[in-house]
């Protein structure tokens, strides 16, 4: 039987490095067009299997030749109502955009209380004609697997925490949860601020969960202590009360820590009205930072040291995998990182 054929496999072919050929294999990054596709050729011609990027094995191929257009619709399944705010908002026009230059249609459905407590699907949804399902903010994990087993493939913007443990039968796209949080805490611990609190209720969702880790793995690399008690991380709502909660744990707290890491951008909002009421001052007695560029953190003040999500790339990310699974239904379950990119504004100053 051949040797399955590797990332580096095809890099030593070619005389790149292993980062070039998966930046052009799964379409992340900046790359020269022309060394794009001199990668995913050589991919093809070398038998490589586990392309992520849509529809590039068919384009190489036979470039010249336009692909006849699918049909059919792909149903977003979120449990929450998407403003503007929320970064899904933009990613989703470029979604939408890729998914229609081939012929598919973009139906949203929103999964009410009833629906997850009954395992039921909403009364919009039709699946005769539904090519896939895309699930943003979607985090009860027995509802989550029940569209799982409806035969239709599913992509998972984000997922539940238990998804760890009881894996599910879909891909998994997600922003780098990591990378920005340990670049913090390193820069701080520079600066002699060893006392970091972690804020969020930690097992919202799966990157509210990689977040924590991330704090907790950057204190252990930097030698910095974790205390728990400076960590604000109980099963809490993240809703209108979620303030109030917030300023209530903080008055119980013995000793408040230099800074904060809080596992979004809002949750840095409603913190700082907690510290503002108790007459605490950020960045002058306490440092604070949130997670997702939200367009509030840049005009709060002061303004929020954060780290910027590319909600455009995760579009195109979202399409390339759920075009790919429809196209190639028995790939292996595929879990995506788009990166992030770390902004200091006035909060940590």
């Amino acid at each position: 039987m051949a040797n399955k054929v590797t990332l580096q496999d095809i890099a030593d072919a070619l005389g790149v490095s292993r980062n070039t050929v998966s930046k052009a294999i799964n379409n992340t990054g900046v790359l020269a067009e022309s060394t794009r596709q001199k990668v995913l050729e050589k991919a093809i011609e070398m038998g490589y299997k586990q392309f992520s990027y849509a529809n590039s094995v068919s384009e190489i191929r036979n470039p010249s030749v336009a692909k006849a257009k699918a049909s059919g619709e792909i149903a977003l399944f979120t449990g929450s109502f998407l403003n503007n705010s929320h970064f899904a908002s933009t990613m989703l026009d470029k979604f939408q955009h890729e998914i229609s230059i081939l012929g598919y249609s973009l139906t949203m459905h929103r999964v009410d209380e009833n629906n997850v407590a009954d395992l039921s699907l909403p009364i919009s949804f039709r699946p005769d004609n539904t090519k896939a399902i895309v699930c943003i903010e979607m985090f009860n994990h027995p509802y989550c697997e029940m569209l799982c087993g409806m035969g239709i493939p599913v992509l998972m913007i984000d997922a539940p925490v238990a998804s760890y443990w009881k894996p599910l039968n879909a891909d998994i796209l997600l922003m780098d949860n990591f990378s920005s949080i340990y670049t913090v805490i390193n820069d701080m611990s520079k600066r002699n601020i060893t006392k970091v609190g972690f804020v969020g209720q930690v097992t919202h969702c799966r990157s509210f969960y990689e977040r924590f880790m991330a704090f907790r793995e950057a204190l252990y690399i930097n030698n910095l202590s974790f205390y728990e008690d400076y960590c604000l991380s109980e099963v809490h709502p993240h809703d209108a009360n979620y303030k109030e909660y917030l300023y209530k744990a903080l008055q119980n707290m013995k000793e408040l820590p230099e800074m904060f890491v809080c596992a979004n951008d809002f949750v840095a909002l409603d913190l700082l009205y907690g510290l503002r009421k108790m007459g605490i001052e950020c960045p002058k007695d306490i440092k604070l930072f949130g997670f997702d560029d939200s367009p509030e953190s840049k005009i709060m003040t002061p303004s929020l040291s954060t780290s910027h999500i590319h909600s455009q790339i995760i579009g195109y990310s979202a399409a390339n995998l759920v075009i790919s699974r429809i196209e190639q239904p028995d790939l292996n379950y595929r879990i995506t990182y788009t990166e992030t990119d770390l902004l200091y504004r006035e909060s940590t100053k």
